[in-house]
């Protein structure tokens, strides 16, 4: 770890995202020195970025009820959780998790010293975790996914399975995972699914009226592309640019620079509107509407009839598809969703469906735009899987609350 901080150092002065990671990591033993006092009682959260953030949410917002008198600190290890998510209604304290040494572990703990700590989905540092069960601090794993091929499960893997004893409780998402902790001995496991199926499922019950997106769609039919990446657009571009003008297209790419958004724009050949021009011009009179901000797209995803979820056309790795799903719509998918169970379930019910190139797309797109009662059906299919699937959050806190 030495080595590599180090080394991120130098790549820093080439890469923004690297650069915001090193300087934030340099601050925060001062923030935390600053924001916390020894007679303070804490709660500790760490996410490894924004997509393990919204999975802990629900949890971490009944936490919040639960302990209203502690200070809660949460730590990303990534700028894209970090610099979304500094300020949020949940937490008192936003630090960067500085590198996994043990003289980090011992210094961040001494200063945050927390009585209860939830780590998510496969966030394993074996410093810190170390750490943590010498100090026997309550320690959980929630929504947490393991798969064989991890370094728990090798011959090597010795450190690793060691770090583990650190948790108290692990909350898993399925019996697989379930049954890889039985193999290297922990037995300490509850089967309570995947938070994120509560934290889409209460996306319902928010406002998510956006007045511009209604005027834009009318009443014709609307095909939602969200996180999208260059791949993911190569083939959704082609489509457009031969689509009838009866139907309505939304995209929310992943990477919202200026340069790609306009490069976006001209390679359409219908009329494109983007959201920073929303108030100069009127989006009914448009076909295509590039979202160049963040933050808007599950609720834009409640406008749509049909949904292109991005980043399993390439290898980025595929983006929340749960999000569309609780709004009840059919989705479409590239082919690399190996890593994602979610996605292998909302197929084989028939809620989802995966493209691997230009052909299968627009197959696909014409199928659910042409055939109203399989439209209807799939996203039908993607509801009900959400709603059978919640609970995850209720069993957890019930746990912790003991």
């Amino acid at each position: 770890m030495y080595v590599v901080a180090f080394h991120l150092k130098g790549i820093a002065l080439f890469n923004e995202k690297i650069r915001l990671g090193v300087k934030g990591r340099a601050d925060t033993f001062n923030v935390l020195k600053d924001k916390i006092t020894s007679v303070d009682n804490l709660i500790w959260f760490h996410c490894a970025s924004l997509g393990e953030y919204e999975q802990g949410l629900p949890v971490f917002e009944e936490l919040k009820k639960l302990f209203p008198d502690y200070k809660i600190v949460m730590s990303f290890f990534s700028p894209s959780g970090f610099e979304i998510r500094k300020s949020n209604p949940i937490t008192d304290i936003v630090v960067y998790l500085p590198l996994d040494t043990k003289h980090n572990a011992k210094t961040f703990l001494d200063l945050v010293h927390p009585e209860l700590v939830v780590f998510v989905k496969y966030e394993i540092w074996p410093n810190y975790l170390n750490e943590l069960n010498r100090r026997k601090i309550k320690s959980f794993l929630i929504s947490a996914l393991f798969r064989k091929d991890q370094g728990f499960f090798k011959f090597y893997g010795a450190l690793m399975r060691k770090s583990l004893n650190a948790f108290e409780h692990f909350f898993v998402q399925n019996e697989t995972s379930k049954k890889l902790l039985n193999s290297i001995g922990f037995n300490n496991i509850t089967i309570s699914g995947d938070t994120r199926f509560d934290r889409v499922s209460n996306q319902l019950r928010i406002y998510n009226t956006l007045d511009f997106i209604a005027q834009f769609k009318q009443n014709k039919l609307c095909v939602v592309a969200g996180s999208t990446w260059s791949e993911d657009e190569a083939l959704l571009i082609d489509y457009i640019n031969s689509a009838s003008n009866d139907l309505k297209f939304v995209i929310a790419p992943h990477n919202i620079k200026s340069n790609q958004i306009e490069d976006l724009k001209n390679s359409i050949q219908k009329r494109v509107i983007l959201f920073s021009e929303k108030e100069k011009l009127e989006v009914s009179n448009y076909q295509v509407f590039i979202i160049d901000t963040i933050g808007l797209l599950s609720k834009i995803y409640s406008y749509a009839d049909i949904v292109f979820v991005g980043g399993a056309v390439g290898k980025t790795g595929l983006h929340n598809t749960l999000e569309p799903a609780a709004f009840g719509v059919p989705i479409i998918i590239g082919e690399n969703y190996k890593k994602f169970p979610e996605a292998h379930k909302m197929i084989e019910n028939g809620g989802m469906y995966s493209i691997s190139n230009q052909m299968e797309l627009n197959s696909t797109l014409d199928s659910l735009i042409l055939n109203t009662e399989k439209r209807v059906q799939s996203g039908k299919a993607n509801s009900l899987y959400i709603s059978i699937n919640r609970g995850a959050v209720i069993q957890i806190v019930d746990f912790i609350r003991k």
